[in-house]
């Protein structure tokens, strides 16, 4: 079982049946679980470059899905008035067309600060992206002005398909992980981490599947 292919979309670092056999085998309480939930299904989203996937993730931030899908797409079209979207595009489309996208001035700040990292090299390609650590990865995205851990945790999950991310900053994973274990209190991160290294090398798998959990009453 792979990602299914689409233009520029990687396919899974990993073997997904292996992954839920080695979950079911490791951890009883998210055995159960995955038996509710089902098969894993997630399908890797379609990526050219990591500029385009960190422009997007930049748009969305603290904006409703509907909003910010609407500004991402009025961004894209100024870009592709100029020629593909890329960082060197980017460069040529002024700030008031941008501004007028819908961009507040702190996102229009972050953009710059993307299209420049991307057209020094700090930014990697995808071919680099795919064969760097999480610590390298993280330590090169996170330069860019409002690019946290988290967003690096979802593109490298959601995305380029890594197999063992643990992203314990994430509200819903921690909420997730208190109703499936029956905690009283919110885990800490530390606590889910600690919990966690029975489900390496697949912790990407297992979070999927703690976020699925909140999708239903089971």
């Amino acid at each position: 079982m792979k990602g299914k292919k689409s233009p520029g979309q990687w396919k899974f670092a990993f073997d997904p049946i292996a992954a839920v056999a080695h979950l079911r085998q490791a951890d009883p309480g998210l055995a159960e679980l995955i038996a509710r939930q089902g098969p894993f299904d997630l399908e890797l989203r379609p990526v050219r470059s990591i500029f385009e996937a960190l422009l997007r993730s930049i748009v969305y931030q603290q904006l409703h899905g509907r909003a910010a899908e609407a500004i991402h797409g009025r961004v894209l079209a100024e870009l592709r008035k100029v020629g593909p979207v890329s960082p060197k595009t980017l460069a040529r489309v002024p700030d008031e067309r941008l501004r007028a996208a819908g961009l507040s001035a702190g996102k229009l700040r972050a953009i710059r600060d993307l299209g420049e990292k991307s057209l020094s090299g700090v930014i990697p390609t995808l071919a680099q992206a795919r064969k760097m650590d999480e610590a390298e990865l993280t330590g090169r995205l996170t330069a860019v002005r409002g690019i946290g851990p988290w967003t690096v945790h979802m593109l490298m999950i959601f995305y380029l398909g890594h197999a063992n991310v643990m992203p314990t900053g994430d509200y819903a994973i921690r909420a997730a992980f208190r109703r499936l274990y029956r905690k009283r209190k919110d885990p800490t991160p530390a606590h889910i981490l600690k919990h966690a290294r029975k489900w390496e090398p697949y912790r990407s798998v297992a979070s999927w599947y703690l976020w699925r959990s909140l999708d239903t009453k089971t």
